[in-house]
């Protein structure tokens, strides 16, 4: 094909072969392609001096001219269309500065989102600096990619982009200043166009129906959380934690019913890291968000993996949004999808025209629960791609932690398929080594690169070693979710307190496996929606009844051993479950049984984050004891937590049933005085105010295999924490 029938049919491979600057049999000629132009000539950058006038050679728009005085410095164009005469510098005078881009990305994973994607960049111009930005997007199998956007009228014709042999394709357009909308047009193999692709690097993102990508400069916000970052670091496993699971879109909906608003990560950064700190959380955790087509997936279909969603505002909003967190205190974790994404045409899936990010083959490229693809974990550019996202997050927004998604459906070939429905791996099993190969080369990347980082796995399996060290064998993170806790204890909680004694061992069996690894106990946003409804509806009985089994348990969770995790909405008892289509119920507030439940929550935070006890030992069987947990006659279970040095315990008794109980016998390991610390059944938490002591002094008397006992009330359906500090 002729190179003028490529240009005018946006199927050039190679521009660079034939426009801008050339040097050929002693001429120094230039040729520029420039569809409707009806005069061309060049001068020298920043001069209106003609150094030659170009000639068109065809009627479809290549021109060509030369001179001697081409052959160093730069040069602009000087363009009359439509009897409009406007000046600019040539994008394919530059070819050095593209080509720049692709020497690097390999070198290391952060690289990817350093060099490709649209960056902004500084090139010369006759001793003047020009800001420009260089394009570079991975196509390996397109047979033309052109970039497009409000700079070129969305013509694919006008910048064609010059194919690499590492296929990448790249190009330096000068004068382009952030905020400028783009994306690619790419044809497939066989020519065939493809429905125009958002940046998979780009930083910034519209919503529908555009979804067009931005130009975005990430060095621009200044950060005021140095004191945070700089802070003595803290062992995470040594510390309190207590995580506030929210979806931004729901959390709080300023406007009528029919008019409900989102609020911008600005707002949130002031209401929610307001109310997040007087509640006493120690993090807030973040539904998803990098950007995202579609509302009803909360995030958990993303298709601009470096962009946070702009639903709420622009990346610097964001930054704004985490900054604030950490000049109050508040750790911020983002949930990050790396197993799959969705078929949206602007999006990943068949990026030119081949499976680029995804598994080619269905049985393992196609996810049948969430009818998304799945990434081919084998694939280097997708690896480096995943764990170069995860470094993004770190790197630039400064996020204390990831929740990665979904970690189940990475690890096992024959997720949710049935025989027939999978490929075996090597071995013959149905482990996909290729998965685990990359999120520990991904958690290996995390901690070497920020020390102090977390990563936290949603993985619902008995995978071994999942918080391990990869150099022990394990996956690598840091903690995972105790889903098997989450699942017992409702179940549990869930039965009519009659029927408790017989399901006993639901909520004591955690404690076989509690310490395989670094738990989160987490009552997430998947236990209140697709009608399971809200966790005060879980419990059983009348009014008073559901609300106390809600306290009951929401302090067996804070004594339990495990990092902590609440969704939103759980600790102001809300009735229905969870809508991310419009707000959590705040109005509750206004009733006595949902704000006490609320302070009540408040409390625990408190009791959790100033009592060692309660967390130094989370990790570590010498961290905690059983007193009494077969007492399923009566539905009690006692267990003690200890701090490091062993100086302070807190029994932690629950009584799970509507019958008080005293007197009450309880075994204990030291003599001396024993105070009441937290009674769930507290008239200010709406309670019934059963009369509970104060204090307490242990009787040389053995009593649950322990050499001292003390005397107790245990007041209906409660949970007490009584506090030892080695006193005598």
């Amino acid at each position: 094909m002729l190179i003028e029938e490529q240009l005018t049919y946006a199927n050039c491979a190679h521009p660079f072969n034939i426009l801008g600057r050339q040097y050929a049999e002693s001429v120094h000629s230039v040729t520029v392609w420039m569809p409707d132009a009806e005069k061309i000539t060049v001068s020298k950058a920043g001069t209106k001096s003609v150094i030659c006038t170009l000639k068109q050679t065809s009627t479809r728009g290549l021109f060509r001219g030369h001179s001697k005085q081409l052959a160093t410095g730069a040069y602009q164009l000087n363009v009359t269309r439509a009897g409009r005469t406007f000046s600019l510098l040539d994008p394919y005078q530059y070819q050095d500065e593209a080509f720049h881009a692709v020497h690097f990305i390999d070198h290391q994973p952060q690289n990817l989102y350093r060099q490709a994607g649209a960056q902004l960049i500084t090139v010369q111009a006759n001793k003047k600096t020009i800001q420009a930005v260089r394009f570079a997007v991975y196509a390996p199998n397109a047979s033309s990619v052109s970039v497009i956007g409000d700079f070129n009228q969305w013509d694919g014709r006008i910048h064609p982009l010059q194919q690499t042999e590492l296929g990448y394709w790249v190009l330096v357009i000068p004068e382009l200043q952030p905020g400028e909308r783009y994306k690619f047009q790419i044809k497939d193999t066989e020519g065939n166009a493809l429905p125009h692709k958002s940046d998979p690097l780009g930083f910034h993102a519209e919503q529908y129906p555009s979804h067009a990508s931005k130009i975005y400069d990430h060095e621009q916000y200044q950060w005021q959380d140095d004191d945070w970052r700089q802070a003595p670091k803290r062992d995470h496993y040594k510390t309190p934690m207590s995580i506030y699971e929210v979806h931004l879109a729901s959390w709080k909906r300023p406007g009528n019913k029919n008019e409900q608003r989102y609020l911008t990560y600005r707002q949130l950064a002031e209401d929610l890291v307001s109310y997040v700190k007087d509640m006493g959380y120690t993090h807030i955790e973040l539904l998803p968000v990098s950007e995202y087509p579609f509302d009803g997936s909360w995030g958990y279909q993303p298709v601009g993996m470096f962009a946070p969603t702009s639903r709420f505002g622009e990346p610097d909003d964001f930054k704004y949004f985490v900054d604030n967190c950490h000049q109050h205190g508040i750790g911020v974790i983002i949930d990050w999808v790396p197993a799959h994404f969705p078929e949206d045409g602007h999006g990943l899936a068949r990026f030119d025209g081949s499976c680029v990010y995804e598994y080619s083959d269905p049985r393992k490229g196609w996810h049948p629960d969430w009818n998304s693809c799945i990434y081919d974990f084998g694939k280097d550019s997708v690896r480096q791609f995943l764990v170069a996202n995860a470094l993004f997050w770190f790197d630039k927004f400064h996020v204390d932690g990831i929740r990665v998604d979904a970690v189940a459906s990475m690890l096992y070939l024959d997720y949710s398929r049935n025989d027939g429905e999978w490929i075996p791996n090597v071995d013959g099993g149905n482990q996909n080594y290729e998965a685990a190969s990359l999120l520990r080369w991904m958690n290996t990347e995390v901690y070497k690169q920020f020390p102090y980082a977390m990563t936290i796995a949603e993985e619902s399996t008995s995978f071994p070693k999942v918080s391990r060290p990869v150099y022990e064998g394990g996956l690598g993170f840091g903690f995972k979710w105790n889903m098997g806790w989450m699942h017992d204890s409702l179940h549990f909680i869930s039965k009519e307190p009659a029927y408790r004694r017989y399901h006993h061992d639901d909520i004591t069996f955690s404690m076989v496996y509690a310490f395989n690894e670094n738990f989160v106990l987490p009552l997430s946003h998947d236990e209140v929606v697709h009608g399971k409804g809200s966790l005060l509806n879980k419990m059983p009985g009348d009014e008073w009844q559901q609300a106390a089994n809600l306290r009951c348990y929401a302090a067996f969770m804070y004594g339990h051993p495990g990092k902590k995790l609440n969704f939103m909405g759980n600790e102001i008892a809300q009735s229905r479950e969870w809508n991310h289509d419009c707000s959590i119920d705040w109005h509750l507030l206004d009733y006595d049984k949902h704000k006490g439940i609320n302070a009540l929550y408040r409390k625990l935070n408190e009791v959790y984050k100033t009592t060692p006890a309660l967390y130094e030992l989370d990790h570590e069987p010498r961290g905690f004891d059983w007193i009494d947990h077969q007492n399923q006659e009566q539905s009690v279970l006692s267990f003690v937590r200890k701090n490091g040095d062993g100086k302070q315990k807190v029994y932690v008794v629950c009584n799970f049933t509507p019958s008080p109980r005293e007197p009450f016998k309880l075994g204990v390991q030291d003599e001396g005085e024993y105070r009441l610390l937290l009674n769930s059944d507290e008239n200010q938490y709406w309670g019934s105010a059963y009369k509970v002591p104060e204090l307490v002094t242990a009787h040389h008397e053995y009593w649950n295999n322990q050499p001292f006992s003390i005397d107790l009330t245990l007041p209906p359906l409660a949970t007490l924490f009584i506090v030892w500090n080695g006193k005598a």
